[in-house]
């Protein structure tokens, strides 16, 4: 019989909180994430980081917190869908899906507007063309995969309006 394997603690950053999480070192960010600090933003999808449900950002690049093991996330920045908006409102993307309705049951929605936020942040003035490949690693078993597109083109209008 093998010794149980004792907790290790991890740091991390977490919608700018620093947060100390002792758990063992193959446990899910997302698991840690919903569990341990509740936030319930980001779903578990297909469990294996094909889906884009659980999608957040860590140091600015969207990353599938599913399959992605808490000690890789040490020492990182991540930010979930809650942490998008800030004391001034949701963010540009955010309020583009609430206008343009896109989102039907919004189960995959968290982890869309995580890709879409990063896509903004690195190109803010995408093309369509830009925004579908951005997309791309996100599931919607809905069919509203056009008006996210849409909503994603008018974030990036409406962020060039002073």
């Amino acid at each position: 019989m093998s010794d149980p394997v004792e907790d290790e603690v991890f740091v991390l950053t977490v919608n700018g909180t620093l947060h100390e999480v002792a758990c063992d070192r193959d446990a899910s960010l997302l698991h840690v994430l919903r569990n341990r600090l509740g936030l319930a933003g980001s779903r578990f999808g297909c469990g294996v980081g094909l889906c884009g449900a659980c999608f957040v950002l860590i140091d600015g690049h969207p990353t599938p917190s599913c399959d992605t093991p808490i000690w890789s996330a040490h020492g990182h920045s991540v930010v979930t869908v809650e942490g998008l908006g800030g004391a001034a409102g949701l963010h540009p993307v955010q309020q583009a899906f609430l206008d343009e309705q896109a989102a039907q049951c919004g189960y995959c929605v968290s982890g869309v507007l995580i890709s879409a936020a990063a896509l903004l942040a690195d190109r803010p003035q995408p093309t369509e063309a830009d925004v579908v490949a951005a997309l791309d690693r996100n599931l919607c078993r809905c069919g509203v995969q056009r008006r996210m597109v849409r909503a994603v083109l008018r974030a990036a209008d409406e962020s060039r309006r002073p």
